[in-house]
């Protein structure tokens, strides 16, 4: 695993129009781990630091990478483009949320904790991007090696219910 980047003030970071970048390898993803075909891969983020005409601290994260998900329909590999860019306002711990921001669109609010996890911060917004159940615009189910239909194991059923009604 590699090394966490901690932010230790979030707030200053803002303000000073701070930017971090990098690159952080699919491995390290723990709560995707299970979503994704294979670890190989990597995710490349820039996190900036700014402040709104409201003179509120936010932090802008974009982050890119191609992850190879599983189609939920014919269990086949699915190369899935990950393109992530959300406004994150800052919010001090503790301090409730106003209403309209709830509602606001434009960016999500977060609790800005000082030594803020930038690895987690990342994985959040991809652990919400990612879709519920992905698969191909078009695919087929999967069928048997051999390439011939699976029988329905009621086939044999059938056949007694016909037996049955002829006598």
């Amino acid at each position: 695993m590699s090394q966490r980047c901690l932010i230790p003030d979030p707030f200053k970071f803002a303000a000073e129009g701070r930017k971090l970048s990098g690159t952080i390898p699919s491995a390290d993803l723990e709560r995707l781990v299970d979503v994704i075909v294979d670890t190989s891969g990597e995710v490349a983020y820039e996190l900036s630091g700014e402040l709104g005409v409201d003179r509120k601290s936010r932090l802008r994260l974009r982050a890119s990478g191609v992850f190879p998900l599983r189609c939920q329909r014919c269990l086949g590999r699915m190369d899935w483009p990950l393109n992530v860019e959300t406004l994150l306002e800052l919010v001090r711990p503790g301090q409730a949320i106003p209403e309209g921001e709830l509602e606001n669109d434009e960016f999500d609010a977060i609790e800005a904790t000082p030594d803020l996890d930038v690895l987690a911060l990342v994985e959040d917004e991809i652990v919400l991007a990612v879709p519920i159940a992905p698969r191909h615009e078009k695919c087929d189910v999967p069928r048997p090696s051999d390439g011939a239909e699976k029988k329905s194991p009621f086939a044999a059923l059938e056949k007694l219910r016909k037996s049955d009604s002829a006598t």
